[in-house]
């Protein structure tokens, strides 16, 4: 069976192709059955897959033919299949199916169906390629795979100006991590002589030691791409303006593509990063930075999708805490999990939006719970989850994300505690963004409920929100043995208490107005912190003078650069030859005899001047 694994990327590759010919002249029916059905005969394969695995789980090797041959490297179009390879797959095509079924009814009405299902089912490749690949080469064309769908599926309404600019802001952002990325692979090549991930760790494991320089600036390298992609400090900034694409697209870059890309880079190539402890901290120290900007940032949102924008950027963050401090297995659960909740309440606003005419905003919608039941429950379990309340999918998750934190030697109790303000955050905004959308006064009504393509998602996402954390995943073969050491009581009990916290603060504050905090929002310091959270800690505002004023201004001054009048002197003589030609062209025969003759006595005079013995 693990000798099809070659399928599993191609079939929604193909469909990708077929549409993308067809140019939407297929039935839309067709388009939904090509667009959904790749993907769910994907998942077929990955779980058939995975069954053939898990009854001899060790790691598979298939490769297709050779890349390219240049001197000693020859990258292959090679796959590599073992547990890490089975968690990431399941996610992209299981997740990924529920949100291209849930799509065929948001996009039902889109005059650009078909390129719509075109450029999702390349995303999904494109993810497939991307953790499938035996080597960082193959790696790196899904990586920029996925940048490229993303930015067709960003700006996918481009007759707004404004979705066109995010979709431009995603590429140029992440571009700047996958330039720093590309510069690491050189590195590791250069130094190692070789791609292959497997034989590049054991090699590398074999040249360098713990500590040792090489290994630290490939493994920051490598991190600043994994930043980028997963939209962590400083290169964060493209996720929230993702937003403009539609809903289900958001739900899929968020939860089961892009985002998680530089978690499965790193945690990939975690033999490397063991080599640079200083690394693994960095990494820990912008996970647990970035969970709390984002969480200060996510309160204070108002647009539904921003608000899960912000939070998409404080779980990621958590795994990379998780994988700074190493907890490798935490990590990756933790991804499987919030893939499942996080693309529950993305699906959820969706459904949301869909329904409110458009709406984004959470303070003109409220008392949607009698409505929209489904989507209301949908996003009772998503926050739960989201904000790890007991027995949740996220719960297990991140619970074990902060108890490897605290065991850490040194900075342990620190992360820990920057762990526990997050958990506490998340608690408060997920539950906010429920009180005030379902409960209270009605300001905006639904025109419709969803329907069951709608439904059917939203259902199974509820089933693996609440019982995903007892999965178990088969990565224990892929990473080192955790310690085993189990901290204090108290510490559990402090880490299961933080979120009730937050729950009860924000139905005192949001639901039952018991706790008053208009006070202290509205004084001078509650006034300036709240626009300075709301702005992102102004960090757009800063990358606009830094860098975009100054390049426009740039490129305004060369604009008339004195090199520009030659190059604009040659497109004018064409242009006029061109127009003479088109003149001469009058359909007239007696006037092309007439030039034909004119032009063979000019030749036959130039041939006589040049060599007059010819006659």
């Amino acid at each position: 069976m693990l000798e099809l694994i070659w399928l599993i990327p191609l079939i929604p590759l193909c469909s990708s192709l077929l549409l993308m010919l067809t140019a939407g002249r297929l039935p839309r029916l067709l388009i939904g059955y090509l667009g959904v059905g790749s993907v769910g005969i994907a998942a077929l394969l990955t779980l058939a897959a995975g069954i053939h695995f898990m009854a001899n789980p060790e790691p598979f090797e298939l490769t297709l033919w050779t890349w390219m041959q240049v001197g000693n490297f020859a990258p292959g179009v090679a796959f590599y299949f073992d547990g890490l390879t089975l968690v990431m797959m399941s996610v992209i095509t299981g997740v990924g199916f529920l949100i291209h079924l849930f799509s065929t009814e948001f996009m039902e009405k889109d005059t650009s169906y078909a390129r719509y299902f075109a450029y999702l089912n390349m995303f999904v490749a494109a993810m497939l390629i991307l953790v499938m690949a035996d080597n960082l080469l193959l790696l790196y064309l899904g990586w920029e795979g996925v940048g490229v769908c993303s930015y067709l599926l960003v700006g996918f309404w481009y007759q707004n100006s404004a979705n066109g600019q995010s979709a431009r802001k995603a590429f140029i952002v992440t571009r700047i991590g996958d330039t720093a990325m590309a510069l690491g692979l050189f590195l590791l090549f250069t130094e190692l002589g070789t791609l292959d991930i497997q034989g590049m760790v054991a090699m590398a494991n074999e040249t360098w030691q713990v500590g040792d320089s090489i290994p630290l600036i490939a493994c920051l390298l490598l991190l600043g791409g994994a930043v980028g992609k997963s939209a962590q400090l400083p290169l964060h900034t493209w996720l929230p303006d993702a937003m403009a694409g539609p809903t289900p697209v958001s739900a899929l870059i968020h939860a089961a593509t892009m985002v998680t890309a530089g978690v499965y880079l790193i945690a990939r190539t975690h033999g490397l990063f063991l080599l640079a402890p200083t690394a693994m901290m960095v990494v820990a120290i912008i996970g647990i930075a970035t969970s709390l900007m984002a969480a200060f940032t996510a309160l204070m949102q108002s647009d539904i999708k921003r608000i899960l924008a912000y939070s998409t950027i404080s779980q990621i963050g958590y795994m990379f805490l998780a994988l700074g401090v190493g907890a490798w297995t935490a990590g990756i659960f933790h991804l499987m999990t919030h893939a499942f909740f996080k693309a529950l309440l993305f699906l959820g606003s969706g459904a949301i939006i869909h329904c409110l005419h458009h709406e984004h905003n959470i303070f003109k919608m409220g008392g949607l719970r009698r409505k929209m039941p489904v989507t209301f429950w949908s996003f009772m379990i998503g926050s739960a989850a989201l904000a790890a309340l007991p027995m949740t999918s996220g719960f297990f998750s991140k619970d074990q994300i902060l108890l490897e934190a605290y065991q850490l030697p040194g900075m342990g109790p620190w992360l820990w505690l920057g762990g526990l303000l997050g958990a506490l955050l998340t608690a408060i905004y997920s539950f906010r963004l429920v009180f005030v959308v379902f409960f209270g006064k009605a300001n905006t009504e639904p025109d419709r409920d969803t329907g069951w393509r709608m439904a059917v998602p939203l259902t199974v996402l509820c089933a693996l929100s609440l019982i995903g954390g007892y999965f178990i995943i088969p990565v224990e073969a892929v990473f080192p043995a955790a310690s085993g050491e189990h901290p204090a009581h108290w510490v559990e009990y402090v880490s299961i208490s933080v979120p009730l916290i937050g729950l009860l603060l924000a139905y005192l504050i949001f639901h039952s107005r018991q706790l008053r905090v208009d006070g202290l929002v509205g004084s001078r310091v509650g006034q300036l912190l709240r626009r300075f959270w709301f702005s992102g800690w102004g960090i757009d505002w800063l990358y606009d003078r830094l860098f975009v004023r100054p390049y426009y201004e740039l490129s305004g001054m060369l604009k008339s650069e004195p090199v520009d009048v030659i190059y604009g002197l040659i497109v004018a003589i064409n242009q006029t030859l061109n127009q003479w030609l088109s003149e001469a062209q009058t359909g007239r025969m007696r006037w092309y005899i007439a030039s034909m003759v004119f032009g063979l006595v000019v030749l036959i005079s130039l041939a006589l001047q040049i060599s007059p013995e010819v006659l």
